[in-house]
This record gives structure tokens, sequence and C-alpha cells, in this order.
């Protein structure tokens, strides 16, 4: 639409994803330079400037300061900005101030669905946690609703719908009022997902907290995988150079092992090389025919999958060296500890240990987070002293942080009173303030009543294993934490599943804060509303029941529409995908964004723009 030469201007959050579905020969379409926002551009001959950005307010007056330079040095150009996902009213608004929106035409390029794999389809939007969960802003929860307006227009309506969270349900009620407003465009199509679980972030925070120790998830964890690839520096490639390496179902070593706990993963790599080595070995016997075939055929795919391999023990190798070093042993003892809730002194000491030796901000951030969410808050003294090491380790500018992990709840101060019964206040009055507060810290860890303790017991997320778990072959969806811990977030989503509704499950929506919903409706017809196992009666089948026939009906009842509001880790795609497994059903996920315990913090700690 914008014909003639032109300089175009990228944000670079777009890169990647654009990477994906489009290679930079179709963007340079009659584009004579390409720039990325934030840098500012050298004197141009371009009569057109054209900007592909995210609706963001810093962006706007990026833009406006270009628009209003060339108005100054009297220069006359065309000013065209694509807004991806969607425009927002206060991106006018910010051009309007600067007295520019007059000079510039606005679009919209409607890319809310990025397929990373053939089971997780992610929205890229990073922001959406801060967004969201900090700052209260609900400007996203649109995006959302217009993506699952498109995923519906697809698959045909979607059978049951479950979720749980205040973006989850807003979310929903969003899209069917789009639904409505739209006719409906999947309404005359054979339903092609029988289930769909909305889940807010800040129902489970802990499993986000937690080291991941399954191949994929530490993959990103020490490498990070940016838009489904990842960068493999020297150290793995042993070469001088860095190799981009696209990780999904198409890569044959990586589909075998992304969902496999670290400890497995080498014993199948050295077993993979023998095997490949055997198919090498097997043209010292061949004749000439033979040979001609073995060339053409086979000899490409092999190469193909040495490479691979080598790059994978590459990772392999990297991340034990790093580990190492980092004491992730211990690490994963701490976290257990916190986990099941033993040995809190010990891990408080741990963290204050981890803090002195300054190893790393973000790390010492976590487990604080994890500390605290595990223990409903840490006690005042706890926090205090925990707070002021921190601060004098990493510096004073992350008083800031503390305030955003406060406000987020990841973070908090447990207030007076709430940790102590009525005799133990009686107690503690009775005896001099000095020796009140010993007595007071003794019965702390006696009496706090934590709700991730509460829930955990609740729905039995601490498995309880005679000997040694066997990580190999899983019994549970444990075996993503070492066998310590079953994803809450994953948790839930099988017994919703299970009980087709949240019947039987109301202690544990009160721990959570509620804002659950359930509701079933025919592929048809609108989908009526129902309170907490609304549609637990109907007829069919459980979902998670293996014994469902092979006919196209059911097929559809097997498939889940997991979606994550607030990011998802690899952990619980593994859990999730080894629960389908399980139980003869298909989960595909959709995620604002692929987050870790890295990437959460850096969300708190970034000061906004």
């Amino acid at each position: 639409q914008l014909p003639g030469k032109k300089d175009l201007f990228i944000e670079a959050d777009l890169m990647s994803p654009l990477d994906r579905i489009a290679n930079i020969s179709i963007l340079k379409h009659e584009v004579d330079k390409l720039y990325k926002v934030e840098s500012r551009p050298a004197l141009s001959t371009s009569d057109q400037f054209c900007f592909l950005v995210r609706p963001r307010i810093k962006t706007m007056r990026y833009i406006a300061d270009i628009v209003n330079a060339d108005k100054m040095s009297g220069r006359s150009r065309k000013y065209k900005i694509i807004f991806s996902p969607q425009k927002f009213y206060a991106c006018e608004m910010v051009l309007e101030e600067e007295g520019v929106f007059g000079d510039v035409t606005c679009d919209e390029w409607s890319f809310y669905l990025l397929p990373l794999d053939e089971d997780i389809i992610s929205m890229e939007l990073p922001e959406f946690f801060r967004d969201y969960f900090l700052e209260g802003d609900h400007r996203w929860i649109n995006s959302v609703a217009r993506a699952l307006q498109l995923l519906n227009s697809l698959y045909g309506p979607f059978g049951k719908a479950y979720g749980i969270g205040r973006c989850a349900k807003m979310s929903y009620e969003l899209w069917r009022d789009l639904e409505e407003e739209s006719e409906g465009d999947g309404q005359g199509r054979k339903p092609e997902i029988g289930n769909i679980f909305l889940m807010d972030r800040d129902t489970d925070y802990v499993t986000a907290l937690c080291s991941q120790v399954v191949y994929e998830g530490l993959v990103d964890d020490t490498f990070r995988i940016k838009c489904g690839s990842v960068d493999f520096g020297p150290d793995v490639t042993s070469s001088d150079k860095s190799i981009k390496v696209l990780l999904n179902a198409q890569d044959k070593v990586f589909s075998q092992i992304r969902n496999e706990h670290f400890s497995s993963v080498f014993g199948f790599l050295s077993q993979k090389s023998r095997n490949l080595q055997a198919q090498y070995d097997r043209r010292r016997s061949m004749d000439i025919k033979q040979m001609k075939n073995f060339v053409s055929q086979e000899l490409k795919g092999l190469k193909q999958e040495h490479r691979l391999l080598s790059l994978h023990i590459g990772a392999c190798e990297s991340i034990m060296k790093k580990k190492t070093k980092q004491d992730f042993q211990e690490m994963i003892k701490a976290e257990h500890s916190l986990l099941e809730g033993f040995d809190i002194r010990e891990s408080t000491s741990f963290i204050e240990e981890h803090i002195d030796r300054q190893v790393s901000p973000i790390e010492s951030l976590r487990l604080m987070c994890l500390l605290s969410i595990t223990e409903n808050g840490l006690i005042p003294k706890d926090y205090r002293s925990l707070k002021t090491q921190y601060l004098q380790s990493y510096g004073p500018e992350h008083l800031l942080t503390f305030h955003n992990l406060k406000r987020i709840g990841l973070l908090t101060e447990q207030s007076a009173g709430e940790t102590l019964t009525a005799v133990e206040s009686k107690v503690s009055k009775l005896v001099t303030d000095r020796a009140a507060g010993k007595i007071t810290d003794a019965f702390n860890s006696l009496a706090r009543k934590s709700n991730f303790r509460a829930i955990s017991k609740k729905l039995g997320l601490i498995p309880r294993v005679d000997g040694e778990y066997d990580l190999k072959m899983p019994r549970d969806m444990a075996y993503v934490f070492s066998g310590a811990y079953i994803p809450l977030s994953c948790k839930i989503i099988e017994q919703v599943l299970e009980r087709r509704g949240w019947l039987g499950l109301e202690e544990v929506v009160r721990l959570l804060n509620g804002n659950e919903f359930s509701i079933s409706g025919s592929a048809s017809a609108g989908l009526g509303a129902g309170g907490p196992g609304a549609g637990g009666s109907d007829s069919t089948l459980p979902l998670l029941d293996s014994t469902v026939e092979d006919n196209p009906a059911w097929e559809s009842q097997r498939i889940v529409l997991a979606v994550f509001l607030g990011g998802c880790t690899f952990s619980e795609i593994a859990a999730l995908r080894f629960l389908g497994k399980e139980r003869g059903c298909k989960f595909i996920f959709l995620t604002t964004a692929i987050t870790n315990s890295a990437r959460m913090m850096e969300a708190m700690i970034e000061a906004k723009a």
C-alpha cells in the first residue's frame, strides 16, 4: 500500500517473530534502507518512511521526534505507521500531543499468533506479564480475545471452556462479546478443539520460579531460546563462530530429548551416536549399487543428524560446565526444601550466602521470591535482613525492584500478628520485648499457614516416594522437577479436566482467590454460562480417559487448548505433554510468551520507560 522507494523502521522485538515468517528479501520490497527503531536515521533521500512497531508510547515519541525534525528542516515526506498486533488509542493521543497526528497515516498488522512448533503458539508479547500483573494495564486483553477469535474461526467453536484468574475471565468474556458481534465465522465449522483452559500466570508463580531440569527448559535457562531458535556460541559449536539453531519437532535429535530430565539426556545422546556410527559403518560392506543408493538417499540425512547430535552434545557439556560452577545441586536442594517446607532456616542461610557472594542478582532475587511465596510472605525480620543485604550487594537502585515485587505479590512481608495465635500473642505480651522476639521467631515456623502449603497438601503436589524416584521412567508430572514437585498449574488443569469442572475443588479455588469458570456449550449454540462444575453432569465420557474410541467426534474431545496469560515455561509444556501421552489426549499451548524465572525477574527490575 506504499508504492515507491521508502525507508523501513522495524521495532527490535518484532525482528525475531518476523524472521520466522518472512526473510529479509521479502521485507526489502522497494525498501532503500532498513533501520532498527531507536537508532537515529542517517540523512535519508527517501520520500517515505514506514514504521513497523509495537503500540508503545515510547516508540510514538521517537517517531514524533523524526517527523518534527523533518518539519524543522523543511523536508516533506510521507509517514506510515503500522501497528502490530493492533493500534491503541493511547498511541494516537501521544501523536496528537506531539503535533504530528495529521502528518502520519496509521494501519494495523493483525499478527496475533506465531506457531513456534506443532503444539506451541505464542503471541510473542513478553510485556503482557508486566503490563497486566504489575501495572494493572488491561489493554492486551483485547489482543488475547482477538487471538481466540482467530483460532475459533479456523478450528470451529470450542466445546468446553474452563479457566481460573481475573485476566482469564475477562479475556474469555471479551472474546464471547466479539463472537456475538461478528456472528461467529467459525460457527458453521465442525469443532476441532474440544476443550479450552485459560489460566493466569499469578495462579501459579511457584512453578515459574523453579530451576528447570528438563532439557528444553535448561537450554532456555542457559542460552535463552528466542522465538523457537537459539544461538549456540563457540563453546557449544567447538569452532570460532556461533550458530543459530531452530529447536522444534523437525529436529530429529532434539524432538527425542526435549521433554527428558537432563540426567537421561547424555545416555540417550551417546546411544544415538553409536547407532549413527553403525549406520555409517554399513557402507564398508556395500557393493556399487548399494553405495549409490546410500549416497543418494541416506547420507544427507545422516550428516544432518550427525551435525545436530554434535551440537546437542556440545550444549549439554556447556550446561554441565555452567551448572557445576554455580553449585547447581546445592541450589536445587535448597529449592526442594522450600517446596516441601523443610529446613527453612537452612535455605534462608543459603540465600543469604548467595547474596553475599554476589553470584547473580537475578538468581538471588528468584530464590527470595520462592522463599516468600512458599512461606506466604517473609517474617519482617527476615524481610528486612534479606532486603538490606541484597541492596548492599547489588546496589540501591534495586529499591524500585523490591517495590515492584511487593506490589505483584512475589516478595512480601507478613504483617504483624499474622503468624501468631491468640495464646502466643498473650505469652509474648508477658515477656520483655527482647525475649518476645525470640519466642515469636520460634513460633513463627509452627504457626505460619501458607496458601501454597495448603494448596500443595490439598492437591498432593509433593509426591511421596519410597526409595529413588525413577526419572527415566517417570510415573507422574513431578519428573520435570526431579520428582520433588508436581507443577501446580498442570495439576489444576489435570484435576479440572478429570472432573469436567470445578466440582470438589472449592477449597483449592478459595485458596487461589477464585475467579474460576466452567462453561459447557454445544458446538452450534452459544455457550451457556455455568458456575463451578457447570456441565459436569453431561453423559459424555470423562475427557482424561484413554478408552475414548477413535472416531472423529471424539477426536476433538481429545484436544485441549491450554492458554497461559502472562507466560508459560518449558517445564509446564513438558509436564502437560507427559499428561497427554498418559491420558490419551493432546495439549496445544497458546501463551502470551515463553517465560522462565529470569525473564520474570527482569520484568520486575526494568524501570518502565
